[in-house]
Formats: C-alpha cells, structure tokens, sequence
C-alpha cells in the first residue's frame, strides 16, 4: 500500500498481487478501458511482463509494481493500434506485438528501480518484454511447425511495423500451411478482418526472431522486415 493511502496510525492490509497469469488477464480485461481490439495473446504477454517485473532484483520491490501497471500497458498498446488505424485508414483497429513497443517509454516513470540500475532501465524493461514475448509465443504456438514459414519468409521478407496496414501485412504472408493453425491458436479463424490474423502471424514471427531463426530490420521509417536470418 502506497504511504499516502496510509493512514495516520500507520495500518496496513496485507494483501497479494493475482496469483495466476490467467486472473492477472481477467483483471486486465474487468478493468481496462480500451480503445480498439486487444487479442488475447498481448494480454498474456503484458501479465507476464508484470510479473515478471515483479519478480525482477532491478526492480525496487519495496514499491512494488501494482495492477495499475498492467492495466495501464494494455491501454497504451490499444492506443498505439487506434493511432495506426487513423493514420492507415483501417476501420477496426486491433493491436498487434509490433505495439508492446510502446508500452517501456510510456510506463518506465511507473516504476522505481534499485540504485546502481540508473542508465539500464530501459534494457532491463525491454529484455523482460522479449522474455514474455517469447514465453508467450512458445505456450500458444507448441508443437506447430514453424519451418515452412521460416523457409517462405527467408525467400520473401515480410514488412510490418507502426505505419502498415493490418492487410498489408496479411497480403504479404506466404501461403503455407503453418499459418491456418497459428490463426486458429490465436483466434484469429473464421473473420475476414486482417487485424487478428496479423496479429496472430506478427505473434510468430517475433517468436522466430527470438529463437534465432529469422532476422529482424528496423528502419527509420518506424517500419520492421522479417526475413532470412543468414
């Protein structure tokens, strides 16, 4: 509890922080006021980053890393989707991984860390989130493989990135197998709006970038290649 909320005795309620991954999302999606599609998966990724945030020796835990943290992160990367759907023209925005980019520069002033970490939160905030990523990615696409689409991608990079369209991205996927059941893990089967689709395969290929197995571009035109890790 924050010392303000305190009250002049000194009591405190001891409480805990959610116990689950699955109860921090359902307490992300109860309370969150968002402004365009969040999938599931993100949702996922930012209880993890919470908690792993809370579990981080960087991190001065004596402050803690409340729930508004996560809540906080969901509705940044909603807001990050809605900017791009104005700026492309898309007419449902749904967030996709591309969009946790800016959840570290909007929320770092949220957290305290320990002394000696000055200078490196941002590697730390940005190495947690890869983590979850990544965590993430491995739960919800196991056993799925991914070698056709590492092999199509190598041969035909795909772009994505802050500025490109949901479609966009979908009509540069290669037409291999791999991507029907991704769809389906990450609920993005049976509509025909390309936001949860590439979503889904942005999910996957950040996963395969992380495993070493495709390369990642940035280019100042805040647009991202995934190509051949060669």
């Amino acid at each position: 509890m924050i010392t303000p909320l305190k009250d002049p005795f000194g009591a405190e309620i001891p409480t805990h922080y959610p116990l689950e991954v699955a109860d921090e999302i359902a307490m992300i999606r109860q309370e969150a006021r968002l402004v365009a599609d969040v999938p599931e998966h993100l949702l996922e990724i930012i209880a993890r980053f919470t908690r792993a945030l809370r579990e981080s020796s960087a991190v001065d835990q004596t402050s803690g890393v409340s729930a508004r943290f996560a809540i906080a992160a969901a509705e940044t990367v909603a807001a990050a989707a809605l900017r791009r759907a104005a700026v492309t023209g898309e007419s449902r925005p749904t967030a996709r991984p591309i969009d946790l980019e800016s959840v570290p520069p909007v929320l770092r002033g949220k957290l305290e860390f320990t002394p000696g970490e000055e200078g490196r939160e941002d590697e730390h905030l940005e190495h947690l989130l890869r983590r979850a990523t990544a965590d993430t990615a491995r739960a919800r696409l196991r056993g799925i493989d991914l070698t056709p689409l590492v092999e199509a991608v190598s041969r035909a990079p795909v772009r994505t990135g802050e500025r490109v369209a949901a479609a966009e991205v979908v009509a540069a996927l290669p037409a291999v197998e791999p991507l029907a059941e991704i769809g389906r893990r990450l609920g993005a089967a049976g509509t025909e709006d390309p936001g949860p689709m590439a979503s889904a395969a942005e999910l996957a290929l950040e996963l395969l970038f992380l495993t070493r197995r495709l390369a990642k571009e940035e280019t100042d035109d805040e647009t991202v290649s995934y190509g051949s890790a060669a």
